[in-house]
């Protein structure tokens, strides 16, 4: 399984309903199950995001789609990186030519 990172922002849709963010991050766990994504954790942060999530899901495509869908409900802006364990970034350099 691939890992990500999926950044989120509040929209003023988001904010305004900023009391139901636990339940809607229930939903969001949900969704991904159904989708065959893993939610490792989840934070809410101070700064330029307000909530951080770390994933596993087989591909890019999954992943890509369950932040389309997210995204679509109106409450984030999503932002997905792929991220990379030590192996995996050795076998990416590894292939460096």
């Amino acid at each position: 399984m691939a890992s990500y990172v999926i950044l989120a922002q509040f929209t003023d849709k988001g904010i305004h309903d900023a009391k139901d963010t636990i339940s809607r991050a229930d939903k969001f766990k949900a969704m991904a199950e159904h989708a065959g994504v893993t939610v490792k954790d989840m934070y809410w942060t101070i700064g330029a995001f307000d909530v951080v999530s770390i994933c596993e899901a087989p591909d890019d495509e999954t992943a890509t789609a369950l932040s389309l869908s997210i995204a679509t409900r109106g409450n984030v802006r999503m932002q997905t990186l792929r991220a990379f364990t030590p192996a995996e970034m050795g076998r990416i350099l590894g292939k460096m030519v």
